[in-house]
């Protein structure tokens, strides 16, 4: 399917959620406080890459390892350019990189990023040349990541896999909206970061796909949850800390919960089926959202706007230069 058919295509599947103008749904706002635009930005017309396949995740909530393989596969090549898995990772990193690869683990299992997902990365990051000892699978605690279903592994010759726990800077640095110590891990080991998230409403912030993601790197996220988590969510992805490593965006897409989030709620949850994918780190929260709004949409729940739960930020985080927010410029590519 050529991308601007798929584009269109996902556009009208989103009838009734606003969307004309990309987010002029927050015309009339005051502007968010906080640093001037970056004149650097993200490609104008940046991908997302969407790839489904119906019964992806089974009735345990396991993903199928077949199926689980055809839409990373789909979604790593085509939000990277590249043929292969192997080729997208070996065009974003270096041998010599430490990769993390951020998780958002907080809801358990259920609502994590699936461990198989996360090994088909890692694989695809060996075979590209990262040795096994550089690659870091990481969140903020070892208990959230054992809830998810992850073995903790702190040392030895392969993949590591461990929670930040008390290893932050002692001394707290601004990020422009805020002030926090970060984890150490971040600061002074890893060179390249992977951030893997899921698709799921937030209270607070409206949505927790990608870029709220950031939270779990510093010691203090309960102090950024004022304003519907603007500018602190825009604010703390643009510390060059994050911005200057992250290579590449990935969201389990397996299961989407549109109500009731952070914390996981059957309830509200249904299959997605789909892994979502791109070097653009706004432009996956904008398609995210807009896959939440739609959900909630035929649930018969009010849009997010109507709860005050509007994600502002992700407006926010296109005018500090971190990528596109704007739906009509941005290429879906869908399978």
């Amino acid at each position: 399917m050529a991308v601007d058919e798929g584009r269109r295509k996902f556009l009208r599947m989103l009838t009734g959620v606003p969307i004309a103008g990309g987010l002029a749904v927050l015309s009339g706002r005051p502007a968010i406080p906080g640093p001037p635009p970056s004149r650097q930005s993200a490609p104008s017309r940046p991908v997302v890459a969407s790839c489904r396949r119906d019964g992806l995740r089974d009735g345990k909530g396991d993903l199928d390892p077949g199926k689980l393989d055809e839409v990373l596969t789909a979604a790593l090549t085509r939000a990277v350019g590249e043929g292969t898995p192997v080729g997208a990772m070996r065009h974003l990193f270096r041998p010599s990189d430490v990769v993390g690869i951020k998780l958002n683990c907080i809801a358990g299992r259920g609502l994590s990023p699936s461990p198989a997902l996360v090994r088909r990365l890692c694989d695809h990051l060996r075979e590209a040349g990262v040795p096994a000892r550089n690659i870091v699978i990481w969140d903020r605690t070892d208990r959230e990541l054992s809830a998810a279903g992850y073995e903790i592994v702190r040392s030895g010759s392969g993949v590591r896999c461990m929670g930040t726990e008390d290893d932050y800077e002692r001394t707290p640095r601004e990020w422009g909206a805020g002030g926090s110590c970060f984890a150490g891990i971040l600061v002074n080991d890893l060179t390249a970061l992977i951030n893997v998230g899921v698709l799921k409403d937030h209270d607070l912030a409206g949505v927790s796909v990608g870029l709220k993601n950031w939270y779990g790197t510093i010691h203090n996220p309960n102090k950024h949850h004022a304003e519907g988590c603007a500018p602190y969510i825009p604010h703390l992805a643009a510390c060059p800390l994050i911005r200057e490593k992250l290579r590449l965006t990935v969201i389990d897409a397996s299961t989407v919960q549109y109500q009731g989030g952070p914390a996981r709620n059957p309830r509200w949850s249904k299959p997605w089926n789909g892994v979502l994918a791109s070097t653009d780190p706004v432009a996956v929260d904008a398609v995210g959202w807009r896959i939440i709004e739609t959900h909630r949409k035929e649930a018969g729940l009010p849009l997010l706007a109507e709860e005050k739960r509007e994600p502002v930020w992700i407006a926010a985080a296109g005018r500090l230069g971190l990528g596109q927010a704007e739906m009509g410029k941005i290429d879906l590519a869908q399978s």
